[in-house]
């Protein structure tokens, strides 16, 4: 069974835009797309989970949410990236029409998408990684037996500052290459 690298999109991998709409907002943090080859190369399944409520507070649309995510994929694959799976929220329990206003198992940290992605391609969690920038996107995973690293990029440092000590089982970084090199020096996935 394939050990997975789970991937917060906003403040992770890409520059942290208040409910990214427009894709000429759609910049990759420096280092990423190396840094996402390195754990493809060493083998990894690499997994997009992200809360888009965006969808739901009517910031933007699911068709234009699908066409950033086909910018963003089709910028990876340019980069010699390939997403294994990507997997979106669109809810928020307090706004939006009743299809997106719902108290859901899909919104981390609920792990919803994750055992979607865990379910479809077979992974071993507890060789599995979570990167984010928020502990909502750690707290799942860490639930389900991954270990976890909370970049400091996008609202990062803010989070860290929030909480006395990190969750048993968390690193802190200081960006997404720093991550992607602490997992690949922690892990032999022979």
């Amino acid at each position: 069974m394939p050990a997975a690298i789970f991937l917060d999109r906003d403040g992770t991998l890409i520059e942290e835009v208040h409910y990214l709409s427009r894709l000429e907002d759609l910049r990759f943090l420096p280092g990423v797309p190396e840094a996402l080859r390195s754990l493809q190369a060493a083998g990894f399944t690499l997994v997009l989970l992200t809360n888009q409520s965006g969808v739901a507070r009517g910031l933007l649309t699911e068709e234009t949410l699908q066409k950033l995510h086909a910018a963003l994929t089709d910028r990876l694959a340019s980069a010699g990236v390939h997403l294994d799976a990507l997997y979106y929220c669109p809810h928020h329990p307090d706004y939006g029409p009743p299809r997106y206003r719902k108290s859901c198992t899909c919104r981390k940290p609920a792990t919803g998408m994750m055992e979607a992605a865990t379910a479809r391609l077979q992974l071993d969690l507890s060789a599995s990684w979570a990167v984010g920038d928020k502990w909502s996107d750690l707290e799942g995973p860490l639930k389900m037996g991954c270990r976890a690293i909370l970049v400091r990029t996008g609202h990062g440092r803010e989070q860290e500052v929030l909480r006395v000590e990190a969750p048993v089982g968390v690193q802190v970084v200081e960006d997404f290459p720093e991550a992607a090199r602490k997992i690949l020096a922690e892990t032999n996935l022979s």
